[in-house]
């Protein structure tokens, strides 16, 4: 069955890059047909806050901010929920779920990502989870229950995040990564020392220059061996290692694909009439699976979607870490610049600033009381992409 709507334009992926293009383009054209298509229940919420809802005991539907029916009904638009989209058909400009086909005008893929899984052995390997939607999140929380020891894999932004907030909630917190400090690549070492401190003072217990060999049971606990030969003994392990765009199916449509779904400064891909945002998009080598990239993205589109083409650009964005333990603000500087952190250590702070020789700021990291100012260095910051 064929629904011909061509005049339509169809977003696959419910996240905050789907909702936010439609948000922009309804500001724009309020009857253009939209169509979104997601594998998911089609909820809102924010993504961001699962990393930091067991501390307040936030049960899942506490995060849902709009049903899927509200969501249709606030932007005017038609919600296919709990679909699958099977293959792209770029040539008859059409889509393929396991429910129906659906023809395009346009078509915006924001697919998002998959958390990383590493290859482990153990006979509890299977039992590794990973939290990167809602979905994940309840069975996270169903398996922390009346449990008492968590054990991270990755002390990344948000294996830092999810270890601060199961301290708060009262868990035995473990964190194991290949780097030799946490937050590794985005801050100085002195700094991410220092925000290490702060959350080895709460119980965090680090386990760094090392990884997991294998996971097995033993007795009621699982029992994690790292290539030290060191083991953990643990209720649970969870991995938070990064996230990997979910490029798969415009591959199978010829569309150009690298780390992500390449896209040009429109967010155009290779091919006419396709699109691409959010966590699954590469643009000018860079994917920016972060809230305020996905807000500049999805304005610039939702303008070139209607007929005025805009190119994207990127201010600088500074990244909070929700790190209770310590207040956390990094915007940290681009690969190719070439510059020294300076660090001023402050009363219950820490400054660190990346200048070049000539003393330009290309990127800082801001701790505790030195979070204040955020505001005025980030004015001093080169755009990311201007």
């Amino acid at each position: 069955m064929l629904k011909n709507l061509s005049d339509n334009i169809v977003i696959v992926g419910s996240g905050l890059a789907g909702y936010t293009v439609i948000r922009e383009l309804r500001k724009l054209d309020k009857d253009i047909p939209i169509t979104l298509v997601t594998q998911d229940p089609g909820y809102f919420y924010s993504k961001p806050l699962l990393s930091t809802a067991l501390a307040g005991k936030k049960e899942a539907y506490q995060l849902i901010t709009s049903s899927a029916e509200d969501m249709a009904s606030q932007l005017n638009i038609t919600i296919s929920t709990n679909t699958q989209v099977n293959s792209i058909d770029t040539s008859n400009q059409t889509i393929q779920t396991g429910k129906e086909k659906i023809k395009y005008k346009t078509l915006v893929l924001a697919l998002g990502a998959d958390q990383i899984r590493i290859p482990v052995n153990g006979d509890a390997a299977n039992e590794l989870l990973t939290v990167n939607d809602l979905e994940d999140y309840v069975k996270f929380q169903n398996k922390i229950l009346d449990k008492k020891k968590v054990t991270i894999i990755g002390a990344g932004l948000i294996g830092c995040e999810f270890a601060n907030d199961l301290i708060i909630a009262g868990y035995e917190v473990d964190v194991i990564d290949m780097a030799t400090y946490p937050l590794s690549r985005f801050l100085p070492e002195s700094v991410g020392r220092y925000l290490q401190d702060k959350l080895t003072a709460l119980g965090v217990n680090w386990h760094l220059q090392t990884s997991v060999q294998s996971i097995d049971h033993e007795n009621t606990w699982l029992k994690v061996t790292l290539n030290n030969k060191n083991t953990i003994q643990t209720d649970v392990v969870l991995s938070a290692i990064g996230l990997r765009p979910r490029i798969k199916l415009a591959e199978s449509a010829g569309i150009a694909t690298r780390i992500g779904i390449l896209v040009d400064r429109k967010l155009q891909t290779n091919l006419s009439h396709i699109y691409s945002i959010g966590d699954c998009a590469e643009v000018e080598n860079m994917v920016m699976p972060f809230v305020m990239p996905i807000m500049h993205a999805a304005k610039a589109l939702a303008s070139t979607l209607v007929g005025n083409d805009a190119f994207v650009k990127y201010p600088a964005m500074p990244v909070m870490v929700k790190t209770p333990a310590i207040a956390t603000i990094v915007s940290p500087p681009a690969k190719d610049v070439i510059g020294k952190w300076n660090i001023k250590e402050m009363d219950d702070g820490l400054e660190a600033r990346y200048e070049s020789d000539s003393g330009t700021l290309l990127g800082f990291a801001l701790m505790g009381s030195a979070t204040a100012q955020r505001s005025a260095l980030t004015k001093s910051l080169p755009a990311i992409l201007d």
